[in-house]
């Protein structure tokens, strides 16, 4: 299997870093722009869409700040595959960032950050900060 290649991209939004924490980090906020439906059973969260599901494990989660997931499907790669939602404050002008860490293979990468693009649009289209 190819190596995936970690990519970062930082979407500067306008919500406060505790309800942004809702939506990035509760089945319920979650399925408010991420996909149609989440259910979690502990760490184990499952996403659904339209005609697929998919499973994650929550590898991390820091109030307020980050939550970090494994797609199960990863789970059996040597590589620490994960993708990660962080929320990031400017000390001095408060402006306040979602950094998205994730990883696609080489001829996907594009393809991987146009979702992530559309997921985001979705988010500030359901906090109102378009």
């Amino acid at each position: 299997m190819d190596d995936k290649i970690k990519f970062n991209i930082e979407y500067p939004i306008h919500a406060s870093p505790q309800l942004l924490f809702q939506y990035i980090s509760t089945p319920s906020g979650l399925s408010e722009w991420f996909s149609d439906n989440v259910n979690s059973r502990g760490e184990l969260f499952t996403f659904i869409w339209d005609d697929s599901e998919e499973q994650a494990k929550l590898l991390n989660k820091k109030s307020g700040e980050r939550v970090k997931f494994r797609w199960l499907e990863d789970e059996e790669d040597d590589q620490t595959y994960y993708f990660e939602i962080r929320i990031q404050v400017d000390e001095i002008t408060k402006d306040v960032s979602l950094m998205v860490t994730d990883f696609a293979e080489e001829d996907e990468v594009d393809e991987a950050k146009m979702l992530w693009d559309n997921q985001i649009s979705s988010l500030k289209h359901v906090l109102g900060s378009v």
